[in-house]
């Protein structure tokens, strides 16, 4: 194999750092990572926030994909507000189980509770919020209300544009134009051992491989080994060795992702299109709870 062959992850994240940038006036924004990620300092969002600095947040969730912002004290109506600016508010099918959730009676958030009994966490793999539904969230809002004593509990992200430009171009061209089916059942039966409802099943939707995103126009890988069965052009046995080798790709490129660190008063917000996440459980027994409000757009993701 050439030299220039194995470079394509380098010129991806050159182009990256190529895009244009301009300063933020409303707020402090350090990036936390070269490649994702951004930590938002001088925003209240106790509070209503006034159009030209929303702006500034969406532009901002566009260029770093995940932004932590610091010292914020929230109550549920506050954290709501604030998402439900970016789109309608999921409602999660999980979000009162006991065995799965932390049994929250708002269907709007989507709590835990995870300590010393606990056999699993939630979102304890690389993978994207619900992406089973045919409008998956593509902003995720979360809130941790009790940090492990001693550390740990970290929030790692993918960046997904990275993922997909860094990849030949020989294979970006096979991959545009597939399809590939997430399905409720591989993530919460397979994986939680949960049931749906009687007389109900939980959704499975096709969605494509690599979409574009509508608000900054790039493209994106948009597979996850939580939810995604296989893609529905190929073979059962191509099918597995091409989605095994993107999942392997996001996870071990360390270059396009970022470990973000909780400290009491983050909400953290993040593209659910454009990125993975993987919830690090490093704490165990400790306990960690949180709080998750998402938002949905009237479409999913689009080639």
């Amino acid at each position: 194999m050439s030299f220039y062959q194995d470079f394509n992850d380098k010129q991806a994240i050159e182009a990256w750092h190529a895009l244009p940038r301009a300063p933020y006036k409303t707020f402090k924004l350090t990036r936390l990572a070269p490649t994702i990620g951004a930590e938002i300092h001088g925003v209240d969002l106790s509070r209503d926030i006034p159009d030209v600095q929303f702006a500034e947040i969406r532009r901002a969730i566009g260029e770093n994909l995940v932004l932590a912002f610091r010292g914020q004290t929230l109550d549920l109506e506050s954290h709501k507000r604030f998402a439900r600016r970016f789109g309608t508010l999921h409602r999660h099918l999980l979000a009162k189980s006991r065995a799965v959730a932390g049994g929250t009676d708002d269907p709007e958030v989507l709590a835990w509770r995870t300590g010393p009994q606990s056999r699993f966490t939630a979102g304890d793999a690389w993978h994207h919020d619900v992406s089973c539904d045919a409008n998956p969230i593509w902003g995720s809002f979360l809130h941790v209300t009790r940090l492990p004593e001693s550390g740990g509990g970290d929030t790692a992200f993918a960046n997904l544009v990275l993922a997909y430009e860094s990849l030949s171009a020989p294979y970006k061209a096979f991959l545009d134009g597939l399809t590939a089916v997430h399905d409720g059942s591989t993530a919460w039966t397979a994986g939680y051992g949960t049931q749906p409802e009687p007389g109900k099943t939980f959704p499975a939707t096709e969605h494509p491989v690599v979409a574009r995103h509508p608000f900054t126009g790039q493209k994106f890988l948009y597979v996850n080994e939580a939810f995604t069965s296989h893609i529905v052009q190929l073979s059962r046995q191509e099918s597995q060795s091409v989605l095994q080798h993107l999942y392997r790709h996001i996870e071990r490129n360390l270059t396009f992702q970022v470990r973000v660190r909780w400290e009491p008063g983050t909400l953290l917000f993040w593209d659910n299109w454009a990125t993975q996440h993987h919830a690090v459980w490093d704490y165990f027994p400790e306990e960690r709870w949180g709080e998750r409000v998402s938002a949905y757009l009237d479409h999913g993701p689009k080639a």
